[in-house]
Formats: C-alpha cells, sequence, structure tokens
C-alpha cells in the first residue's frame, strides 16, 4: 500500500471525502463517534473511554494509530480486533474504488475502517486522529457525539508547525457546532487557541481545572464536576499523567451520561500496551528472569517528562535504558528528563526503519547527559548483556512506537 501516494503524509480532506463518497458515504452511518485529538494521551485516554463503554456491555468500534506488532492492531469492531482477512477485504474494496488515484496510507486505512465499522451494529464509534486534526483523515464527521483534545505539546513540528499554538490550531480543528469537547491539560497558549476556536465554530467546552478536576487522596482517584464528586481506584495504567488521561475518559463518560460503573470500568480494566508497560509474559522476560522489562513507545519532550515522573514514582531500583528513535525527533528532549533518572543507556538502531538514528548520534546524546553508554543490534543480546552486567535492575526499552511494535513480535505478545 505505501505506493498510493508519492508522499506518506500529506494533509488535506479531499481525496478522503471524494473516496468515502464512492464507498456510499459510510461515515454518514456510524455509530455516535468520540473524537480525540492532542499530542500525548490519546492511545490511553481512548482506551479508558472504550473500557468504561464495555463495562456495561456497550459495543464499541475503535480507529486507532499507529498499530505495534500487527496492522489489523487499529480496528476494533464492536469490541474486537478486526481480523487480517476482513480488513485485507476491506482495503481491497477501498483500493478498487480509489481506481489509481492518489491517497495516502493512513487515508485509505480510515475509509476502510468507516466501512467496515458502518456494516457492523455497535453503541459507539472512537476517532482517535492521526496527525493535527483540522485536515485529518478521521475529521469528516460533521457531528461527533462528543470530541476530545488531549495535552498539546510539540510534535510533528514539520508538519503541524513549530510553535504550540500552531499546533494547538491543527487540534482544534475537530471541535464541531453544538458539540461538547472535554480538554484535557494545556499549556495557556493551546488553550486560548482552543477557546478561540470553540467560539469561533460553536462548540461547547469542559476543560480540565474549570469545569472537572482530578486528583488523588488516599490511594483513591477523585473526580470532581457540576454534577458532584466521584471516589474511584487509581488507573490501571501506570505513571502520573495517567490521572489527567482518567480525568478526561471520566469526564466524557458523563458527558454521554454514562453512571459509576462506566467509570469505575475506565480507570481499572484499560489495557494499552507499550504505555510505561511491565512486560509479564514472553521469550523476552522469560531469559531475563531477575529484571523488570518495562516498555515505552513515547518519543517526544513531552513523553520524555512523562516517563521520568513515572519512573520516579516507582520503588526505587536502578534502571538501565535501551532507546532507538527516528530521526525527526527531538532526541535532547526527550531523553534529557529520562536521563536523571537512569544509570546507562544502550543504543538501538531500530532495525527496518529506514530513517532511524544511528547508535552513535544516540550514544552522544547519553554521554551528554552523564550516561554510560553501550550499543547494540539485536534485542535479544542487548537485553542478555543489560542482565549480566547489572542482575535485579530495571530495564526500559523506549523513544518510539516501531521499537515498541519491535519488542512486542520479539516477545511474541498477544492482546
Amino acid at each position: 500500500m505505501m505506493d498510493l501516494h508519492p508522499k506518506v503524509i500529506d494533509l488535506t480532506l479531499d481525496r478522503v471525502s471524494l473516496l468515502l463518497k464512492y464507498l456510499g458515504n459510510p461515515q454518514l452511518s456510524l455509530p455516535p463517534v468520540i473524537h480525540i485529538a492532542g499530542t500525548n494521551g490519546k492511545g490511553s485516554t481512548q482506551a479508558m473511554i472504550r473500557a468504561g463503554l464495555e463495562a456495561t456491555g456497550k459495543l464499541v468500534h475503535a480507529y486507532t494509530s499507529p498499530h505495534l506488532a500487527k496492522f489489523h492492531e487499529r480496528i476494533r469492531i464492536a469490541g474486537k480486533l478486526i481480523t487480517e482477512e476482513a480488513l485485507t477485504q476491506q482495503l481491497d474494496t477501498c483500493y478498487e474504488a480509489n481506481n489509481g488515484q492518489n491517497i495516502t496510507y493512513f487515508e485509505i486505512t480510515t475509509c476502510a475502517a468507516m466501512r467496515a465499522f458502518s456494516q457492523v451494529s455497535a453503541d459507539y464509534t472512537i476517532l482517535e486522529v492521526g496527525l493535527g486534526g483540522r485536515l485529518d483523515a478521521t475529521n469528516v464527521v460533521n457531528k461527533p457525539a462528543a470530541c476530545i483534545i488531549t495535552p498539546i505539546d510539540l510534535d510533528h513540528q514539520q508538519f503541524l508547525g513549530d510553535t504550540i499554538a500552531k499546533i494547538a490550531y491543527e487540534k482544534a480543528g475537530i471541535l464541531k457546532q453544538g458539540v461538547t469537547a472535554i480538554i484535557g491539560p494545556q499549556h495557556d497558549e493551546a488553550r486560548e487557541i482552543i477557546e478561540k476556536q470553540a467560539a469561533k465554530v460553536g462548540a461547547t467546552l469542559l476543560i480540565h481545572g474549570q469545569d472537572w478536576h482530578v486528583d488523588v487522596e488516599a490511594g483513591n482517584l477523585i473526580y470532581q464536576d457540576e454534577n458532584g464528586r466521584l471516589d474511584l481506584p487509581l488507573p490501571s495504567l501506570p505513571g502520573p499523567h495517567q490521572i489527567e488521561n482518567a480525568g478526561a475518559a471520566i469526564a466524557t463518560l458523563r458527558c454521554l451520561k454514562m453512571n459509576k460503573i462506566n467509570c469505575t470500568g475506565a480507570v481499572t480494566d484499560a489495557i494499552w500496551p507499550a504505555r510505561m508497560e511491565r512486560l509479564q509474559t514472553g521469550s523476552l522476560v522469560d531469559t531475563l528472569p531477575h529484571n523488570d522489562i518495562w516498555l515505552d513507545g513515547g518519543h517526544n519532550p513531552a513523553a520524555g517528562r512523562a516517563i521520568a515522573a513515572t519512573l520516579e514514582s516507582l520503588p526505587k531500583r536502578d534502571t538501565h535504558i535501551i532507546c532507538g528513535m527516528i530521526n525527526t525527533k527531538e532526541v535532547e528532549g526527550f531523553l534529557k528528563p529520562i536521563s536523571k533518572h537512569c544509570k546507562s543507556l544502550t543504543a538501538l538502531s531500530i532495525p527496518d526503519v529506514p530513517n532511524a538514528i544511528s547508535e552513535i548520534e544516540l550514544m552522544e546524546v547519553g554521554n551528554g547527559f552523564g550516561l554510560t553508554c553501550f550499543q547494540g543490534k539485536n534485542i535479544n543480546q542487548i537485553l542478555k548483556n543489560l542482565s549480566e552486567l547489572y542482575p535485579g535492575s530495571r530495564i526500559l526499552i523506549c523513544g518510539s512506537l516501531y521499537l515498541a511494535g519491535h519488542v512486542l513480535r520479539e516477545n511474541k505478545n498477544t492482546y
């Protein structure tokens, strides 16, 4: 599919709208849509919303990106991953309808997902924006049931702009007239742009710290809005940042008139791989019985800060990181906060990723932060080496969702 368009990313709604028209406009026949944009936390927030809805038997379609180990992970039909055969059939239909016209990989996948969703009954559809929002292929639903904007930070500047304000303008492009939007914690400049866009289009905002609040008290998550207070368990997804993601998910569920059972399910039942995930089983884990292996796919400065905060919250233990990144990311901005909580960095050029940063470049950054640095080519061997050098330590693999997917495949994880 990668030869469908000369560019991997080319933001516009023209091509996707035309193909959807050829397909009979399936986006008009979707169950109520929950549309999520933001820089960080989109995946975790949608996972919590989905878990919350499913806690009372709701059937939920979900479209997320990117995938980790297998392409079909992007699409869930009424709660279950689409089969590879069914996805192939949908893509073939879209490819034929497109009749050789330029279209990107993400656009044709989005059309396939919407066509699949329109053919199966469900209670809700969750659409996660791929990039930005205003011109993202998912932004073809005119009247979603709710919109969400998770925290906005610097990422994908080559496509979205080089300031938080410019990026916020693109993210705020999902706001719609008469649709309530739940707004996660934001920088002041991002919030200002979101509020201006909401006023322009006539969207209602529910803003973190103003319309809803979330905190931790005595080992519980405390959520509060104009409808009252909820005392809930802490999120199953680890890390202090998941408190705010849980708050956005709960605010969304309350907006949709869901009850406490749904909100409890959101925080206790959500599963979202490679987000500060401790790997519990698998072939890699089996070879290192005395080390904890953690995995995170975050790759921008805000993700680096979230990882650092999570490491700070964990029991004290020497931590060694294995890092691989792609060359469009801010390596120093990502690694700086993490480096304060680590003893060493092993650099790995991500296998089969042409724009992966070299081991030498990553080691130079790590050396600059005072870390002991190594390099390696094979994740299995790197883990064995670290286990021998630092028995009983915590090992964190981080820097890229591509690397996370490679690790999950090597570990033979299934979700």
